[in-house]
C-alpha cells in the first residue's frame, strides 16, 4: 500500500510551515492551499488602529493571518502597548503573536480544544466588560460570535479589516496533486482548517466525486461542512501538531 500523503490546505505561508513540521516528524506532507490571503490596497485604517491601541482593553485577532497583516502595517514609531492583551483562538495565532513580539503574558487563548471564540470567551467572561472597548482584527467579514459575547457583556466593539480572503490560483503541479488525490483517495488525507476553503475546493475541482476521499478537520464546524460537501470520511482533531499526528497515525493504522 502507498504511503499516506497529507495535503495541507492552509494559505501558502501557513501550509509551508505545517508541511515542514509534519515532515520533521516523518509524515509525507504536501502543501495544497485552498485559501489565499491578499493584503489590502490601502492600509490607512490599519495604521489608524495602531494609533488607537491604548484606548482598548483587548485586541482580538481572528487568525494568524490577522496577526501577521496587522503587524505588517505597524507604523515605525508604534509599539504594542505594554499592558494591552491580545486574544486569539488557537495555537497558531499564539505563535504568530509571539513572533510579532507580543509578550507571552499578554496573550490570551483557549488552553485546550475546542480552539474557537466560545473557548476564548470562557477565558474572559468573568471580567466586567461594561464600557470597555475591544478591537477585533479580521479579514473581509466573518463570523461575529465573539463580538456578540462582548456586546452582551456591555463592551463596545470595533472592527478593522487586515486582509482579503480569496480563492487560490493553483499551479499546474498543484492541480495535478489534487487530481492524483482524487484518483487514489486511500493514499491521501486532506487536512482542512477552514470551512470557507472547502467551498473553494468545489470550484477548483468541479464535478468531482468526494465519497471515497478522507478529510481531517480542525473543528467540529469545519468537519460538518466537509461532510456536507461530500467527503466520505471526516475525522476531527484540534489544530495542534501532536493531535494532528495522532489522527494521522490512526488513519494509517486503519488502512494497514
Amino acid at each position: 500500500m502507498a504511503a499516506l500523503t497529507v495535503l495541507v490546505t492552509r494559505p501558502a505561508a501557513q501550509a509551508a510551515d505545517w508541511v515542514e513540521r509534519l515532515r520533521s516528524r516523518g509524515v509525507l506532507a504536501c502543501a495544497l492551499p485552498l485559501l489565499a490571503i491578499e493584503p489590502l490596497a490601502d492600509d490607512t485604517a490599519l495604521r489608524a488602529a495602531w494609533d488607537a491601541l491604548p484606548e482598548h482593553a483587548l485586541v482580538m485577532f481572528v487568525s494568524p493571518n490577522a496577526v501577521e497583516r496587522f503587524f505588517a502595517a505597524r507604523p515605525p514609531a508604534r509599539r504594542w502597548p505594554a499592558a494591552l492583551r491580545a486574544g486569539v483562538t488557537g495555537p497558531g495565532s499564539v505563535r504568530s503573536l509571539l513572533d510579532a513580539g507580543v509578550p507571552p503574558e499578554r496573550c490570551v487563548a483557549p488552553q485546550q480544544a475546542p480552539f474557537d471564540s466560545s473557548a476564548l470567551w470562557a477565558r474572559l467572561n468573568r471580567e466586567d466588560w461594561r464600557g470597555r472597548t475591544v478591537l477585533i482584527v479580521r479579514g473581509d467579514g466573518g463570523r461575529d460570535e465573539f463580538a456578540q459575547f462582548l456586546r452582551e457583556a456591555g463592551a463596545r466593539v470595533a472592527f478593522v479589516q487586515a486582509y482579503r480572503r480569496v480563492a487560490p490560483v493553483w499551479s499546474a503541479d498543484e492541480a495535478a496533486l489534487a487530481h492524483a488525490a482524487l484518483a487514489a483517495p486511500g493514499a491521501h488525507l486532506w487536512l482542512i482548517s477552514s470551512a470557507e476553503a472547502i467551498g473553494h475546493l468545489g470550484a477548483l475541482v468541479p464535478g468531482a466525486n468526494w465519497r471515497a476521499a478522507r478529510a481531517l478537520a480542525s473543528h467540529p464546524r469545519i468537519a460538518a461542512r466537509a461532510r456536507n460537501f461530500g467527503f466520505g470520511q471526516v475525522l476531527e482533531a484540534p489544530p495542534t501538531l501532536e493531535a494532528t499526528l495522532t489522527a494521522i497515525a490512526s488513519v494509517e493504522s486503519s488502512a494497514s
